[in-house]
């Protein structure tokens, strides 16, 4: 007795379907590569340690290319489980059928912590459904006289001479500063020392320029790095009459 035959169609019909459940589509494609950018995005706020304030990551977050921040929680990257933030991030693929551009915007859950891991995946989840958070510009940071302008206008004392303080003070005081610069003076001898400092928004390091008024000699530097971080003292009165070392 003869076996009925199988029409072939339901067989290239199985066939057809496995394949495309193997095949990604250009939708799976673009929320992948949208996956791939958030990674990268957790690694530059992860290694920005210098961005420790909720707001200030969240600022940093909206900065980056295909990237809407839309929530941030916690207060900072060093307190508890440190900052989360829901990002929407743009992903791309090429429809391979028709060549038509496919674009995915899903949402992630980004976690800023200093015991985050380096390259970790942020996982996906729901979007909220409020619009982008905005942030504002930066804020600026008082800006110190430049070298030039301050050796131009503090006055020299002649050799055998002595620095004066009071006309020291009135010299740097009449290039009417930002009141946010802390200036100190300091005299030993017949030597006078200026400070001129400033604590920027981000970086460890201060910012500050120092002058040293001395009989036939008037100095004006900027201290190393090294130096400048908070507690060396670098950006001191005293450093700038009496200039430490450079670090080896």
């Amino acid at each position: 007795m003869r076996r009925p035959l199988v029409p072939l169609t339901g067989l290239v019909l199985v066939s057809s379907l496995t394949a495309c459940g193997l095949t990604p589509t250009a939708e799976n494609k673009a929320v992948s590569n949208a996956r791939d950018t958030a990674r990268r995005m957790s690694n530059v706020l992860i290694g920005a340690r210098s961005l420790w304030r909720a707001r200030d990551i969240g600022r940093r977050a909206s900065e980056m290319k295909d990237a809407e921040v839309l929530k941030v929680s916690g207060t900072s990257r060093r307190d508890g489980d440190g900052v989360r933030l829901i990002i929407r991030v743009e992903g791309r693929a090429t429809d391979a059928m028709n060549a038509d551009e496919v674009v995915a915007r899903p949402c992630f859950e980004f976690r800023v912590s200093d015991r985050v891991e380096w390259d970790t995946t942020p996982p996906k989840v729901d979007c909220p459904p409020n619009p982008p958070l905005t942030f504002g510009p930066w804020p600026k940071d008082p800006e110190l006289p430049s070298v030039a302008r301050l050796r131009k206008a503090v006055p020299g004392v002649p050799k055998g001479g002595r620095a004066d303080e009071a006309k020291v003070r009135r010299a740097v005081e009449a290039l009417r500063l930002d009141p946010a610069i802390i200036t100190e003076y300091l005299t030993q001898g017949d030597t006078v020392g200026v400070s001129l400092t400033v604590k920027p928004y981000l970086d460890g390091a201060l910012d500050c320029v120092l002058v040293r008024v001395a009989p036939g000699r008037t100095d004006v530097f900027v201290p190393s790095t090294i130096q400048r971080m908070p507690g060396e003292g670098g950006c001191s009165a005293g450093n700038a009459i009496s200039p430490m070392p450079p670090p080896h």
